[in-house]
């Protein structure tokens, strides 16, 4: 296999743009009609995520070892779309067709065999991932919706019990579907430490143009059936190291460090110091503000909100990531971040450069990723 070869013809396919992914998927729905079915009936949103999962992958087709982790989590994740082993093979058969037609001339037997060395290579330790998985979890846990609280004009609390246990830790994540967007799965942090009745709270935040935030924000009602994927992400949890904690949040990024604060609220050991700036456009985006408020009785807790667009504000404004950097050094701490990719990237910046060890700032990300059901 010649890593080399592959991404570089890969760069000359993608530079086909959005017919790439047109053709892609026309092949495979046409020589494969019985897996239309797995992906959403819009196929808008998800044509654009093809080309940035292949992208992703291709780049680090000379590192594998290196994607392992995320090809793993990938094939776990794609359970709850149904997919098995047979549909991978349909997959590749639809990329090489595709690679074939766009490179034309330049598809040789070489780069050819190349490709299918690859796909492979990913493919099986994806399907592997997921027969593993498949000995000890559910594809996913069915559940219903006990309460719905439309905290703010764009932000509702989501009240959830899964029809069986779903153990997370606080800073994970699951993906959600909801039934008004059938095959879209979103992911959400519980906002909550697990709780003994097993329900879980979501906090889901109307983003401009979002396909599912707009209908769970507008449409979830009490006795709603939806879905959760399986827990994912271990880096945005609370440190085994006993230190003192600077967590930064971003509107609905306050979600898992709010769960991380219940979990210290319950803990019967000593707790660390913690210091959350919780940041928003307008005062009324704050919308923790009366809870965290009250959990500042607590001797090891200080909370600072962060107003951005309101110059009439009397706190701290500006941007949450430049305030909490402001308000430092913070020598001796580890930092937690979490909010929409560009706040957590302002603020990681802002934090480095006012003297934060860049190892001492843990985050969370995803990735950019193709399923049937979405953004992964």
């Amino acid at each position: 296999m010649d890593p080399a070869a592959l991404k570089s013809s890969w760069a000359v396919v993608a530079k086909s743009g959005d017919e790439v992914p047109l053709f892609f998927y026309s092949h495979l729905f046409l020589s494969h009609p019985e897996v239309r079915e797995m992906f959403p009936v819009s196929m808008a949103a998800q044509r654009d995520k093809l080309v940035g999962a292949l992208g992703a992958v291709v780049s680090n087709a000379a590192q594998l070892d290196e994607v392992v982790p995320f090809l793993q989590q990938l094939g776990r994740d794609h359970r709850r779309f149904s997919v098995i082993a047979e549909h991978y093979s349909a997959v590749g058969a639809s990329l090489l067709a595709t690679l074939q037609h766009f490179l034309g001339a330049a598809w040789t037997s070489q780069l050819a065999a190349d490709w299918a060395e690859a796909y492979g290579l990913v493919a099986t330790v994806m399907v592997q991932a997921a027969e593993e998985a498949a000995d000890d979890s559910p594809a996913w846990w069915p559940a219903e919706v006990l309460g719905v609280d439309r905290r703010t004009m764009d932000i509702t609390i989501v009240q959830l019990r899964p029809e069986q246990p779903l153990h997370y830790q606080p800073g994970q994540s699951v993906a959600l579907e909801i039934p008004y967007r059938p095959r879209r799965w979103r992911y959400f942090s519980p906002a909550n430490a697990p709780r003994s009745d097993g329900s879980i709270e979501l906090h889901i935040q109307l983003i401009a143009g979002g396909q599912v935030s707009g209908a769970a924000v507008r449409s979830l009602r009490k006795g709603d059936a939806v879905r959760l994927g399986a827990p994912v992400g271990d880096t945005l949890q609370l440190p085994k190291e006993h230190k003192n904690l600077l967590m930064v949040a971003g509107g609905t990024g306050l979600a898992p460090l709010r769960a991380m604060l219940e979990q210290l609220d319950r803990s019967q050991q000593p707790v660390p110091n913690v210091h959350l700036f919780h940041g928003a456009r307008m005062p009324w985006n704050l919308y923790e503000h009366k809870q965290l408020t009250r959990l500042t009785q607590r001797p090891w807790f200080s909370y600072t909100p962060v107003v951005s667009d309101d110059g009439s504000y009397p706190g701290p404004r500006g941007l949450v990531g430049t305030v909490a950097a402001q308000h430092g050094p913070w020598p001796g701490h580890i930092a937690l971040v979490c909010g929409s990719p560009a706040m957590v990237a302002h603020t990681v910046g802002e934090l480095t450069g006012a003297g934060t060890p860049a190892a001492d700032i843990r985050t969370e990300s995803f990735g950019t990723t193709t399923s049937a059901g979405g953004q992964q």
